[in-house]
């Protein structure tokens, strides 16, 4: 993670009330997230689909794995 992306990490965490470490970020997962980013923007015609799409995602990774989520994403 960047230098920016992890100050990002730390405040949307102190918002939110959780552990920095509850918002980590792997390569494989962040490879899955811009994947679907990627598949959102340029399948859908519309780029503002891409952050949607990451923010339902991150929803609904709480009862999913993300690599199983950007499965799906791509057999769209």
């Amino acid at each position: 993670m960047d230098e920016w992306l992890s100050r990002a990490r730390d405040a949307l965490a102190e918002e939110a009330g959780v552990a920095p470490s509850e918002l980590e970020l792997d390569d494989a997962t962040a490879g899955d997230l811009l994947d679907m980013a990627r598949i959102a923007a340029h399948v859908s015609g519309d780029r503002r689909n891409a952050p949607l799409l990451c923010f339902l995602a991150g929803r609904a990774s709480r009862d999913a794995d993300v690599a199983a989520l950007a499965e799906r994403i791509r057999r769209l």
